[in-house]
């Protein structure tokens, strides 16, 4: 199941109270707004992952996220660090183009752009979370990149993790089409943001 589809089932009323208590902005207007928010740091991710070594450090990075209680949302908005969490996982996927890139959301979303900061330290847990089940469900991929050594490429890893994405981004361009620019937008906002601090 794509990672929309799953958090839409996930959005029934209580959880996005939640969210939009958390927010504070109406429930209508966070619940449209997750979309968006889920584009935008899938398209993150991706733009990383295509960089020198991105692929290495996203695996180690979904590494940390295996097991837990990560793939409830409602159970993550309850738990009292998502909010340290989530930010220390959008400073390695946007670096200083956070602020941005929370403009770019809340343009497309109507949150203002804190509100829509703090929507994508909400959900980047639960994004990693999804990625890193994504990951253990493919053993032949796994089984190629846990061999690679840094100067090895890693070939069969990055394959793995560029398949999940570019399949996510597929999803919601046949759901959310409105919204699959973001993909474009952060490539150009992202460009370069890892090679840039080697």
């Amino acid at each position: 199941m794509a990672l929309i589809d799953l958090i839409q089932r996930q959005l029934d009323d209580n959880t996005v109270s939640q969210l939009s208590q958390q927010l504070g902005a109406d429930p209508n207007t966070t619940r449209e707004a997750v979309p968006a928010a889920l584009t935008a740091l899938l398209g993150g991710l991706s733009q990383n992952a295509q960089q020198p070594g991105g692929a290495q450090q996203l695996d180690s990075a979904l590494a940390e996220h295996e097991g837990g209680t990560g793939g409830n949302l409602a159970t993550l908005l309850g738990g009292g660090s998502i909010g340290s969490q989530g930010g220390g996982i959008l400073g390695h996927i946007f670096g200083n183009h956070q602020p941005a890139v929370a403009s770019q959301v809340g343009q497309r979303t109507g949150l203002n752009q804190a509100q829509a900061a703090r929507l994508l330290i909400l959900l980047a847990p639960f994004v990693l979370h999804y990625l890193a089940r994504q990951r253990q469900q493919q053993p032949v991929n796994a089984g190629a990149g846990a061999g690679y050594s840094p100067a090895g490429g890693g070939g069969g890893l990055t394959g793995g993790i560029t398949d999940i994405l570019n399949g996510e981004r597929q999803r919601i361009e046949q759901t959310h089409p409105q919204h699959s620019g973001l993909f474009d937008i952060l490539g150009n906002l992202a460009g370069g943001l890892l090679g840039g601090r080697r």
